[in-house]
C-alpha cells in the first residue's frame, strides 16, 4: 500500500491550509492524500448544542468533497465519517495507516483554553498517532527543509511509529536540528543526552547531519517559540508524552503552549 497522509477537512480557512500544506508534502513523500470530512452527528458530541458545528448536508458534503480533490494534482481519496471526530479519524488510521494525520489550527487568539478540547488533544487521547498541526496563518505552503525537533533528554520510543517518522525525515531531506532547553546554564553532556535520547530511536539513521541547539531558559515553551520565529526553522516537532496528553493540566504543558502560538507547523510525535 502507498504512503498516505490523512487530512481533517472541515472546508473552513484552517483546513484548507492543512490541506495546501499536506499537498505539498505528498510528493517527496510518494503519497497519496485521504481528505476525510466528519458529519459530526452523535448525540454525545459536546459541541452539537453551541451551534459550533456545520449543518452541511450529506450532498453538500459530497459537492465540496468533489470540488476539493477535484483540483488537487496529487491522489487522492475522499471520506465521510460520521460521529465524534475522534474516533472517525481512528477508524481511518486503522484502515489506511497514514504517515500522518494533518489538520488546520483555527484561530484560538480570542479563546487560548480551548486548546484543551481541540481534535488534536482528542485524536492523541482516543487513537495517539503522528500528527501535523497546520496554523491557520500559513501564507504559503513550502516544502520544509529545517526542522526543530525539541529535546527534554528523557529516553523515549515512538513504537510501531519509529520507522514510519524516520522515512517522513529522510524522504523530506529536510535538516534536522536538536533542541535542548535547560533552567540553568549547563554543559556539553547535557546536550549530548538530549542528542543520544534522539540517535537511540533510529530517527536519524538515514539523515546526513544532525544539528545541535542548546539554550538556557526558565520556560521551554517561549524557548521553543523564540527559536521558531528566529525564522531559521519551517517546522518544529515535539515529543508529546502520554502525561501531557491525559493530564488535565495539558493547556499548561509546553505540547498545549507550543501547539497554540507556533507560526509554523508542528508535528506531534506520540511517545510510549
Amino acid at each position: 500500500m502507498p504512503a498516505s497522509l490523512l487530512i481533517l477537512t472541515d472546508f473552513f480557512q484552517a483546513s484548507h491550509c492543512a490541506l495546501n500544506y499536506a499537498t505539498n508534502l505528498a510528493a517527496p513523500l510518494d503519497a497519496r492524500l485521504v481528505l476525510l470530512h466528519v458529519r459530526r452527528d452523535s448525540i454525545l458530541d459536546p459541541e452539537l448544542f453551541t451551534g459550533t458545528l456545520s449543518n452541511l448536508s450529506q450532498e453538500a458534503i459530497a459537492t465540496a468533497l468533489r470540488s476539493v480533490s477535484g483540483k488537487l494534482p496529487v491522489p487522492v481519496v475522499a471520506e465521510v465519517g460520521h460521529g465524534r471526530v475522534a474516533y472517525a479519524v481512528a477508524d481511518a488510521v486503522s484502515r489506511h495507516r497514514p504517515a500522518l494525520v494533518v489538520l488546520g489550527r483555527p484561530d484560538y487568539s480570542a479563546t487560548p483554553d480551548e486548546l484543551v478540547q481541540t481534535t488534536a488533544l482528542d485524536i492523541l487521547r482516543t487513537a495517539p498517532h503522528p500528527m501535523l498541526v497546520v496554523p491557520h496563518t500559513m501564507s504559503s505552503a513550502t516544502r520544509p527543509r529545517r526542522i526543530l525537533l525539541a529535546a527534554d533528554g528523557e529516553a523515549f520510543s515512538l513504537g510501531e511509529h519509529s520507522g514510519a517518522v524516520r522515512h517522513l525525515l529522510a524522504d523530506l531531506g529536510a535538516e534536522l536540528t536538536v533542541l535542548h532547553v535547560s533552567p540553568v546554564p549547563a554543559d556539553d553532556s547535557t546536550e549530548q543526552r538530549a542528542l543520544d535520547s534522539v540517535l537511540s530511536t533510529g530517527l536519524t539513521v538515514d539523515l546526513q547531519r544532525v544539528h545541535t541547539r542548546l539554550v538556557t531558559h526558565d520556560s521551554p515553551a517561549e524557548a521553543i517559540l523564540d527559536s521558531v520565529a528566529s525564522g531559521k526553522f519551517d517546522m518544529v516537532a515535539l515529543i508529546a508524552r502520554p502525561r501531557s496528553f491525559w493530564s488535565e493540566l495539558f493547556h499548561r504543558s509546553v505540547t498545549a503552549e507550543v501547539l497554540l502560538r507556533s507560526a509554523v507547523p508542528v508535528l506531534v510525535l506520540p511517545a510510549q
